[in-house]
């Protein structure tokens, strides 16, 4: 095609030159230029037209090395960041991926997904089956990018959602190997799971985990505390035993600066933006009808003593509390809280004194990380709760703390 291209370039010249000569003096030089321009214009597009047809014949493998320059990159790219997108496994052991299925893995356009369950879509028994605590994160990260099929993922769970965000070149197999694992991890039959399951890919992926930092998809609308669950998740993902690669850490990166940017230039973020504020203001309402007591006297426990149970006193100290007892299974986190809230009285017992703080108490909250009911009809008769005076049972925790079978106790609200 080059040599073509120059020889019809050479013979334009000739051709110009020769044209030139031939015309008699006298022939106006405008007119002799313009006749030379009209013939290069022509034999130029000619010879676009004829280069074009001969690229089109080219043999496919004179293209290779174009391919093989940009896989290059592509594996450099990928040798970058050794993660679990290396591996498969084989018969139960992971094994490293050869070069030539990297390669091939590369060659491919990756695209986002969302795969979750959330307040809005699922029933709260499935969500609390899927619950990983933080700690896991990267670990349920791994274990889904081991199947070969998701290139890049990350786990974002809490109380009111579970959402796995990942990348991968074949959509349908990832959704499947995502759908396995989530089967396995919770003991769900399929069907179960995709009844409650929504899926969104490409844009809409990206604009639901926007929404998700903004506060948008919350129980609370504007709540704070998702956007910085959404940076942990981003923090999680570039970790050295992280799986979100260049396409999903950008992804999460930008839905954390638009957080913050909903926050800073809109008032989404004004009244209640948390569970445990709306637990709060949801008490300080009905605490007069259910109690017959004024919010201000009641007796106030919380069981855990965890981030819930944290801003929660914030709460409880805006409007006014003076005294708070937390029962938690040991007492560091409680001392700290202590430390953390010095113009509250806050009276600290470990799990054995349970029963003897909620039999005293007129509002118990639980905000603990207990896969079981810590509190449910029968343990409620077994320690005489059952018929006694009235007592305010407020569940923020997912999985949940307290069994729904509670209320079927006449004091019990």
């Amino acid at each position: 095609t080059f040599l073509l291209f120059a020889a019809c370039k050479l013979s334009i010249v000739a051709t110009k030159v020769y044209y030139f000569l031939s015309i008699p003096y006298s022939i106006n030089r405008h007119t002799a230029i313009m006749k030379l321009s009209t013939l290069s214009v022509l034999l130029s597009v000619a010879t676009i037209m004829v280069g074009t047809t001969t690229t089109a014949f080219v043999p496919v493998a004179t293209t290779m090395p174009l391919q093989r320059t940009a896989l290059s990159v592509a594996s450099s790219i990928e040798q970058e960041q050794p993660d679990v997108v290396n591996a498969v496994m084989i018969d139960g052991t992971r094994t490293k991926r050869t070069r030539e299925e990297r390669l091939e893995a590369a060659s491919k356009g990756l695209q986002v997904h969302v795969v979750g369950l959330s307040i809005h879509h699922a029933q709260v028994e499935v969500r609390e089956k899927l619950a990983i605590a933080e700690s896991d994160w990267n670990m349920a990260s791994a274990e889904l990018c081991e199947s070969g099929a998701i290139s890049e993922a990350a786990v974002l769970s809490t109380c009111n959602r579970f959402e796995v965000y990942y990348a991968a070149s074949d959509p349908r197999q990832a959704m499947a190997a995502v759908t396995a694992y989530l089967s396995e991890r919770g003991d769900l039959p399929v069907s179960v799971l995709r009844r409650n399951l929504f899926m969104l890919s490409g844009d809409d992926a990206v604009w639901h985990v926007m929404r998700v930092a903004g506060g948008l998809d919350s129980l609370v609308v504007g709540e704070g505390q998702i956007l910085s669950q959404v940076r942990q998740c981003h923090l999680h993902s570039i970790e050295d035993d992280g799986c979100g690669g260049k396409v999903l850490s950008r992804m999460l990166n930008n839905a954390v600066a638009a957080g913050k940017r909903v926050r800073s230039e809109t008032a989404i973020s004004k009244g209640s933006v948390s569970i445990s504020s709306a637990a709060v203001e949801l008490s300080e309402l009905l605490s007069v009808p259910d109690l017959k007591l004024p919010f201000s006297e009641a007796k106030l426990a919380v069981i855990g003593a965890g981030k819930m149970t944290r801003l929660l006193i914030t709460h409880l100290a805006s409007r006014g509390l003076e005294q708070i007892t937390i029962v938690n299974r040991s007492m560091k986190s409680p001392l700290e809280l202590q430390e953390m809230f010095p113009d509250v009285q806050i009276d600290i017992k470990l799990m054995d004194d349970m029963w003897d703080v909620v039999a005293k108490s007129d509002i118990v909250y639980t905000a603990t990380s207990a896969t079981e009911y810590i509190i449910d009809k029968k343990s409620l008769e077994e320690n005489g709760l059952a018929g006694g005076k009235p007592i305010m049972l407020m569940d923020i925790s997912v999985p949940r703390n307290i069994g729904t079978d509670s209320k079927e106790i006449p004091n019990v609200c």
